[in-house]
């Protein structure tokens, strides 16, 4: 094979997993224009369209789906072997792709990104923060870190923090101006703060418990939203209930004063957050030392 050849197959495969042309370019240090002749001159050298475009998106055609079938693992292949001869030189480097939750990307991830530059300044950290469910398989992802209990059951799960607390929450002066509900079929007559599930679009039913038995309750209000962020600010800005995990910011709120929780009784805990990769014989050197790093073992332990 050529050089042009594998330059062409790998790039096409950079745009099928990132589903953009710009995210592949920027991927492989190419202008997008740059990017866009590349796969003309592939197309033209196979004689069939691989890739059909939009203005908005860009996926596979038949053709490019059967071709990105067959070249797909062998260049995740090349990325293993590449990365075992780099482990044997006893200095970590490359890129390693992690899909995660906002709650662990702003929690667990950031907070320890300069410690672990410091340990392996060679290592590139790819954080891609996508609170759906992707495929980190197909998407070419070295882990993912997702809410236990949402994980495929082939892949190897690494726990990495207890269960979640749900709390419900509201600001002193919404809740002064509309009455604290005592149960959750109070929520009813309140406005709440809807959390859209980014992988079918559906609002979130929030999820209770009392006495062993689990309900779900369909709330409504003025603001939906995919983020946290956006949600707990409209909580304090008095707009309304809203459910969120107490560890993502919301119990220093709560400290704060700045929000208060109801539904106490009621609220429900969820399994931890766990990092999960592929069942496969290798671990890059480069993830276990991630994973040591966000569990905080040696030498990630506070000594560095």
């Amino acid at each position: 094979m050529r050089g042009s050849d594998f330059a062409e197959l790998k790039a096409f495969v950079a745009v099928v997993e990132r589903q953009s042309f710009a995210r592949a370019a920027e991927h492989l240090g190419i202008s997008p224009s740059a990017l866009s002749q590349t796969i003309r001159q592939l197309e033209g050298r196979i004689g069939a369209r691989l890739l059909n475009r939009t203005t908005r998106s860009v996926a596979p055609s038949a053709s490019g789906e059967r071709l990105y079938a067959r070249i797909a693992p062998l260049f995740r292949e090349m990325d293993v072997a590449v990365a075992e001869a780099g482990e044997s030189t006893g200095r970590m480097s490359g890129t390693l792709r992690i899909n995660t939750l906002g709650i662990a990307a702003r929690t667990i991830i950031a907070p320890r990104l300069s410690r672990f530059h410091r340990v392996h300044p060679d290592v590139v950290i790819d954080v891609v923060v996508d609170d759906a469910l992707a495929d980190i398989v197909s998407g070419r992802f070295d882990a993912g870190i997702r809410v236990g209990g949402q994980l495929e059951k082939d892949m190897v799960a690494i726990r990495l923090t207890p269960d979640l607390d749900m709390v419900a929450v509201a600001s002193p002066d919404y809740l002064a101006r509309h009455g604290t509900p005592r149960s959750p079929s109070d929520l009813h007559r309140h406005a709440c703060i809807n959390w859209r599930l980014q992988m079918d679009g559906r609002r979130y039913r929030w999820e209770f418990m009392k006495r062993g038995k689990r309900f779900e309750v369909e709330v409504d209000g003025p603001v939906v939203t995919n983020h946290a962020d956006i949600g707990i600010a409209a909580a304090v800005e008095g707009l309304g209930i809203a459910y969120h995990f107490e560890r993502d910011g919301v119990g220093e709120l709560l400290a704060q004063g700045r929000l208060v929780q109801v539904l106490a009784d009621w609220s429900i805990s969820r399994p931890g957050l766990f990092l999960y990769y592929p069942n496969r014989e290798h671990r890059p050197a480069p993830l276990a030392a991630f994973i040591d790093c966000l569990l905080d073992r040696a030498p990630f332990d506070g000594a560095c």
